[in-house]
């Protein structure tokens, strides 16, 4: 390869990675964008943070971060034309909520199966809405939740989210 052209990709990289660093950080924590190839938010990043921090010394840099998703972008792109395609791109996400998916199942295993024989037992399912959150949903005393009043409970619960995570 040419010294001009491995100088062009250095800075192609380089320019891409500040680009990616600054977007990150200007969306600040639990404002990027969701899911994608390029974009991730505040939890998105500390779930793969070990993944990109490839010299495991507890920092990202920009070419740890450029790395990690040229490898994602590689990972996805199955027929390596260098493009993905919506069937790329589908199986992608996929895969990703596939694996999310499995993780939340072991958690719910290891917090809900009491007896530890492996699998849960009517007894060992969460009961659902609680009488006494009922109520309190239950704005307006009549005994049942409206749509509107779980509504406003869901904005209530948004706005609390938004809150623990320090974006409001």
């Amino acid at each position: 390869m040419q010294k001009s052209t491995k100088t062009a990709l250095v800075i192609l990289s380089v320019t891409g990675a500040l680009f990616a660093t600054a977007t990150l950080a200007d969306m600040g924590p639990g404002r990027g964008m969701k899911g994608g190839m390029g974009g991730m938010d505040g939890g998105m990043l500390m779930e793969q943070f070990d993944a990109i921090d490839a010299d495991k010394d507890g920092k990202i840099t920009p070419a740890e971060l450029a790395a990690h998703r040229e490898a994602r972008f590689a990972a996805a792109d199955a027929n390596g034309d260098g493009k993905l395609d919506a069937d790329e791109l589908t199986a992608f996400h996929t895969a990703q909520m596939a694996e999310r998916m499995a993780a939340r199942t072991n958690r719910m295993m290891q917090w809900m199966d009491a007896n530890g024989d492996g699998g849960l037992s009517a007894d060992e399912m969460p009961g659902g809405l609680a009488a006494d959150r009922l109520a309190r949903l239950d704005t307006d005393g009549d005994g049942a939740i409206s749509k509107e009043e779980a509504q406003a409970a869901g904005k209530r619960m948004g706005k609390y989210r938004k809150g623990m995570q320090g974006n409001d």
